[in-house]
């Protein structure tokens, strides 16, 4: 474990765990276009919940954009999201602000499955 890792995996064990909705680790392909931008960003989550994901990228966005994103779930959800974290050369934490009702129940749904599967 690389220096970094283990100050993150630190840092990480001492904040208190803030998020209401469980997430899994599992990778998704996602899109993201940020505004003002008509080339899509493509990537893939590390980890996922109803509430957000994070986003491995060596070009992470600032906190506070907003973004317009697709997942590949089993269909396609489509949601906005925005930056709430920014770690360099590593990604970005999003929370979703807007999903469709049909596109966050398939969600919760697929992260029912793969958390029953951990």
């Amino acid at each position: 474990m690389e220096d970094s890792d283990r100050d993150r995996s630190y840092r990480d064990e001492q904040r208190p765990e803030r998020r209401v909705y469980p997430r899994v680790r599992v990778k998704v392909p996602v899109e993201l276009l940020a505004p003002g931008s008509d080339v899509p960003q493509r990537g893939a989550t590390s980890d996922l919940s109803e509430a957000g994901c994070y986003i491995e990228t060596m070009f992470p966005f600032p906190v506070g954009t907003t973004l317009e994103m697709s997942l590949q779930l089993e269909g396609t959800l489509l949601a906005v999201g925005t930056v709430v974290t920014c770690d360099p050369q590593v990604g970005n934490g999003i929370e979703f602000a807007k999903m469709l009702p049909e596109d966050l129940e398939e969600l919760r749904a697929f992260v029912m499955v793969k958390q029953a599967a951990e």
